[in-house]
């Protein structure tokens, strides 16, 4: 007896936002990636289109307070952020390069304004893929320094992140003028999520260039609650809530490698085993874990993690018999 599937019918479909921009559109990429645009829950192939997630490798513009294990595959690049990013894309298959400019942090390095969008031009100048930009984290620097990136690069639709709920109105103009993408990123709450959406909709930046950053917590810290956020962000778009359409963005690396069940040494928890293995176990489980609660594009860290990934979406992506 044949068994039958039951299929869900969804109202609508994850908005689609077009990352970078070719020669042909005004930029300089060799390609453009395309995320969301899904038609039904993640991986459920047999109810509706599922877009491929994407992987973004970060790349600072200063050496990062990384551990030993997570800094040694980049020793040979990391005080150059261009052939960084080349190494993430050419050795190991990054889809897109996420630049962080921690070095603009008052508190830190304290570069210039200049020195930040010359990394940001340097980058760009050594790999073809689309870029994430992101600030150091402190309001009046990143105020600044993405004003600046965005009319540096205008016409590359560069990805530009964060806008909160405090301080979006600056970066959403920047983007607006220079035709550029924007992260709204949100502390785990949905109805701040969807706040945030509207009040930059509400800037006439469209829908179209907006993805959502929820926030999220590694393997065994808080993971669980980003999970349901997310998942109530993917429902939430295909049941018709416009302002909860946009792809989702997680920041994996930056949460996985300051957990300390990931960054240990072996000495101080021998029962662990090396700290090196279970680093990367670590952040290739929050992944994949995040893949199926319904993310577009993972930021991560270390090659080997990534390379897990990877494999793990090639077999998510190939389309059941039901």
């Amino acid at each position: 007896m044949a068994v039958q599937i039951l299929r869900e019918r969804n109202r609508a479909t994850v908005q689609k936002v077009v990352l970078g921009a070719t020669k042909e559109q005004g930029g300089t990429r060799s390609h453009t990636i395309t995320v969301g645009g899904d038609a039904a829950l993640p991986f459920h192939h047999f109810e509706g289109e599922v877009s491929r997630p994407v992987i973004a490798m970060e790349v600072q513009d200063i050496v990062p307070d990384w551990p030993e294990v997570l800094k040694e595959p980049f020793k040979d690049v990391i005080n150059e952020p261009g052939r960084w990013a080349q190494k993430c894309v050419e050795a190991y298959g990054a889809d897109l390069i996420y630049l962080k400019l921690d070095g603009a942090d008052p508190e830190g390095a304290n570069r210039s304004v200049e020195q930040c969008v010359a990394t940001v031009k340097e980058v760009l100048q050594a790999v073809g893929v689309p870029l994430i930009v992101v600030g150091c984290g402190d309001v009046e620097k990143d105020h600044d320094v993405l004003e600046a990136v965005a009319e540096a690069a205008a016409g590359e639709n560069l990805l530009l992140g964060n806008a909160e709920q405090d301080n979006y109105k600056s970066l959403t103009a920047a983007c607006m003028v220079h035709k550029h993408s924007i992260i709204a990123r949100s502390p785990l709450d949905i109805n701040i999520c969807k706040q945030l959406n509207i009040l930059i909709n509400e800037m006439n930046l469209s829908l179209d260039r907006i993805v959502i950053d929820p926030s999220i917590g590694g393997l065994g810290y808080g993971i669980e609650y980003a999970y349901s956020i997310m998942e109530r962000i993917r429902l939430g778009a295909l049941q018709g809530d416009k302002m909860l359409s946009m792809p989702v963005i997680c920041t994996v690396g930056s949460e996985v490698w300051r957990a300390k069940e990931a960054v240990a040494s072996v000495e101080e928890y021998p029962g662990w085993g090396k700290e090196v293995e279970r680093g990367i176990l670590w952040e290739a489980v929050t992944a994949t874990a995040l893949l199926q609660a319904g993310a577009h594009i993972l930021l991560m860290r270390h090659p080997e993690a990534v390379a897990k990934v990877k494999e793990t979406i090639d077999q998510l992506m190939v389309a059941n018999n039901y």
